[in-house]
């Protein structure tokens, strides 16, 4: 049987301007709303306490809240700044679960199954987690059930509590039907039949509530008594691998730090060598006291589970990190996770080709490095294009991307003797050249580039490349390129954009390589 708690905090926009100290009392605090303008009038958003005594609530104009309050005090609502609190405490409470979800509005669901004996049973989790949000100066209500509906019904619509699957029915049946969470036009439909409890929805026949409130009333029904379970959509998927560890007194040294994440290191290492895997990215979590939450992660071109490079990795991340990893108040919790893993080929390997097998390691190895320390997207290499023209017959991608790309195939060679068909240095853009040709189609005899004129002694050619028009358009020429060398020496590729024959307006000459 799983577990959900969901966390409701009712205040937490005002709260988050105004955070509730543990010792204050249900007076100590001046009446205090957000506003939000809605159509031609400021009408009250949220309310803290205090105003919600004084009788206001919201949707009422600023002006009829004015007259019956003259202290209120008001600002402006900013639903995008409540959304990033409610992120980061959600952030901060994946040190108890890895699946925690918002749970709109000002909510949280976390999927505790198989957690709470780590935090000294469902008890001892609750009293965790209402704990840390009173230290944050939030009100927060909170109620552990079978399903996320049931949950989150008690936490918003009950005092809350902990409740096995027999005891949650119960506790359910009592809710009014407002926790049913339905437009206005059915729950009037609702309580115009009589029906006051969700204890009374459950009592009648549920073929009646299909018919006329939609097939999906009755199911919706059953999740809120916990009859029927719908996983929660956490805001990280689930790493395959993970490890934690957490701490009485927060760690502040980064000797320790360091020495805790060789640890975790060593434990994940044996996971994956249970599973006969290697992990391709490796995330490790530091979880302040104060609620922030650092993440520091590092890939690898190859799957690997040696403790060593795993941890040269992380200390070169650490290093390089252009916001040091601050401890603050401490780390309280630190977690090591393998979000990516891969099938770990450990047999014995091929004696002669030991050598190469070496060499291959210790590139990977640097790759490795160069990439933690400088970013994935400055470490490139280069790879084939799926296209004929010059420009998109080649493209840089990041080595872990390359790396694990089927398209990271060995460059055709040129037949043996022969020179390359296509020179390594392109002109980006192609640059403009003045030709003499011998015929209006033929190849060229001499060209003007950079004020030199050069004259050609041989050419080869030519290569036609008609470009793609989904890339380039359907007015775009063909193109006839050129390779073409000089009295000097020198070598060169051309090309001429468009064709007298086909009537292409002002066929054109470019330069748009030099061959070594």
């Amino acid at each position: 049987m799983r577990r959900y708690l969901a966390l409701f905090l009712p205040f937490l926009a005002t709260e988050r301007l105004y955070p509730r100290r543990r010792d204050d009392g249900p007076d100590d605090a001046a009446p205090f709303a957000l506003v939000e303008r809605k159509g031609n009038a400021q009408r009250l958003h949220a309310l803290n306490p205090a105003a919600l005594r004084q009788g206001l609530a919201p949707g009422m104009s600023l002006a009829d809240a004015r007259a019956r309050l003259p202290q209120l005090r008001v600002a402006e609502a900013d639903r995008r700044a409540d959304s990033e609190i409610l992120c980061r405490l959600a952030a901060h409470c994946e040190r108890y679960t890895p699946l925690t979800a918002l749970d709109a509005p000002h909510g949280l669901m976390l999927d505790v199954s198989g957690c709470a004996h780590l935090f000294g049973g469902e008890a001892g989790l609750v009293s965790l987690v209402l704990g840390d949000m009173a230290a944050r100066g939030f009100t927060a209500r909170a109620a552990l059930a079978p399903t996320p509906d049931c949950a989150r019904a008690l936490a918003r619509f009950s005092s809350g509590g902990i409740f096995p699957l027999d005891e949650a029915e119960a506790a359910v049946g009592k809710l009014p039907l407002a926790a049913l969470e339905i437009d206005d036009d059915r729950l009037l439909a609702l309580s115009r039949a009589g029906l006051r409890t969700l204890g009374d929805l459950a009592s009648r026949p549920s073929r009646a509530f299909a018919a006329r409130f939609g097939a999906d009333f009755p199911h919706r029904i059953e999740r809120l008594f916990g009859r029927e379970d719908v996983r929660v959509t956490p805001l990280r998927p689930p790493p395959d691998c993970m490890v934690e560890r957490h701490f009485a007194e927060p760690l502040t040294q980064r000797e320790s730090i360091e020495t805790v994440l060789a640890d975790l290191i060593r434990e994940i290492r044996a996971l994956l060598d249970r599973r006969g895997q290697g992990g391709r990215l490796f995330e490790a979590s530091f979880f302040r006291a104060d609620g922030i939450v650092r993440r520091v992660s590092v890939e690898t071109l190859r799957p690997t589970r040696d403790p060593k490079i795993i941890a040269l990795l992380f200390r070169e991340k650490l290093d390089s990190l252009a916001d040091p990893l601050d401890p603050g108040f401490g780390f309280d919790a630190l977690r090591l996770a393998a979000p990516r893993v891969e099938a770990f080929e450990s047999g014995q390997g091929d004696l002669v080709a030991a050598e190469s097998q070496e060499a291959e390691r210790e590139l990977g190895e640097l790759l490795d490095r160069l990439t933690t320390r400088f970013g994935r997207a400055r470490v490139l290499r280069f790879m084939q294009g799926d296209a004929y023209e010059p420009e998109r017959a080649g493209y840089a991608a990041p080595v872990a991307i390359a790396s694990s790309s089927s398209a990271a195939e060995a460059w055709p060679r040129p037949p043996e003797g022969e020179p390359p068909a296509r020179p390594l240095t392109l002109f980006d853009p192609p640059q403009p050249v003045e030709v003499l040709a011998l015929a209006p189609d033929g190849p060229p005899a001499r060209f003007r580039w950079r004020r030199k004129m050069h004259e050609i002694l041989r050419a080869e050619g030519p290569e036609r490349i008609a470009p793609d028009w989904a890339f380039f358009g359907i007015k775009e020429p063909t193109r006839d390129y050129y390779r073409v060398e000089d009295v000097e020496g020198q070598r060169f590729w051309l090309y001429r954009r468009g064709l007298y024959e086909r009537g292409d307006d002002l066929p054109r000459w470019f330069l748009h390589g030099l061959f070594a």
